[in-house]
């Protein structure tokens, strides 16, 4: 049991050896990378929205 206890605690150690190698990205970076992103999807969204309907209309004179 103590060495599961002493496995961890080294894991852990190496854990956050590594996470202070990360380079992590400046505020405005994630903030402007967040923005093209919300940006993108509402502009697919309402492209996909648009076929959406257009095809249904399509379809549905089709059917007719």
């Amino acid at each position: 049991m103590m060495q599961r206890w002493e496995q961890l605690i080294q894991f852990l150690r190496e854990v956050r050896t590594e996470l202070k190698k990360v380079n992590w990205p400046l505020r405005k970076d994630v903030v402007g990378s967040t923005i093209v992103v919300i940006i993108s999807v509402f502009i697919l969204s309402f492209f996909l929205g648009a076929v959406d309907i257009t095809l249904q209309k399509l379809l549905t004179l089709v059917v007719r």
